[in-house]
């Protein structure tokens, strides 16, 4: 597959968000336990990690583990947690060597507390990073960031410290997890599935969405180049008309 040209459309988009969709799939298909496709799945993460920086994207959000993940079952979660202990302690620091800044955003009061201290950590570690910004989304759904925010300029209009009628966008998305990172340019999502599964209902209201039929095992730099020469296809005209249309 050919390169993405540098030149071609202008820049890369600014932001790119994944759905990572197919590890168990991948896994029924080969006859294996579901527990290999995550562990391939955390593989495909570093190819994407990897492949984002050499083609110049600054921020890439990682949709990991959404709020109804938790309905799945226990051994499966339980799987899920280990993989992702073993990856805050064995890849942060090599995210760090190579300038990758670390955000998690999500619901973290449902995860274990040493997965937190992790996450902690590794948050502190890189935030002077400044090649990637590498943002995971865990036990996070978009619903449920819309409610928080929407709680919190409650909680400052109940006591004097909004005036209810200013309430805009901005002091919205000022509220939710994402405040510090810009709206995703482009949503991808694998396994040939064609939603967003409650993944940034706010902040992707103008994005570009691509669906590839990959299996997130096995989605490599080339996928992630493909989709974003679909993304320089695309007008992006945010809602006011361009050229005759």
């Amino acid at each position: 597959m050919e390169a993405v040209p540098s030149s071609a459309g202008g820049r890369p988009p600014l932001h790119v968000a994944i759905i990572m969709d197919g590890n168990g799939r991948w896994a029924k298909a080969r006859g294996l336990p579901r527990t290999i496709g995550h562990q391939r799945g955390a593989e495909a993460v570093r190819r994407t990690v990897m492949g984002a920086a050499e083609l110049g994207i600054s921020h890439l959000t990682l949709f990991g583990f959404s709020s109804e993940n938790w309905k799945r079952p226990a051994a499966e979660i339980d799987d899920l947690m280990a993989l992702l202990r073993f990856y805050l302690r064995s890849e942060i620091a090599e995210l760090h060597r190579n300038g990758v800044r670390l955000r998690v955003i999500g619901d973290r009061s449902r995860l274990a507390g040493d997965i937190v201290t992790l996450i902690e950590h590794a948050e502190t570690l890189t935030r002077d990073n400044a090649t990637l910004n590498m943002t995971v989304a865990l036990s996070y759904g978009g619903r449920q960031d819309i409610v928080q925010a929407a709680r919190a300029l409650a909680e400052a209009a109940r006591t004097a410290k909004v005036d209810p009628a200013a309430i805009d966008q901005e002091m919205l998305s000022a509220q939710l997890w994402t405040a510090e990172i810009p709206d995703p340019d482009l949503v991808i999502r694998t396994s040939g599935e064609q939603r967003i599964s409650n993944f940034f209902l706010w902040q992707a209201a103008y994005a570009e969405l691509v669906f590839v039929d990959t299996l997130w095992p096995d989605f490599s730099k080339a996928d992630l180049e493909h989709a974003i020469r679909e993304f320089r296809r695309r007008e992006r005209r945010y809602g006011a008309l361009v050229g005759s249309r």
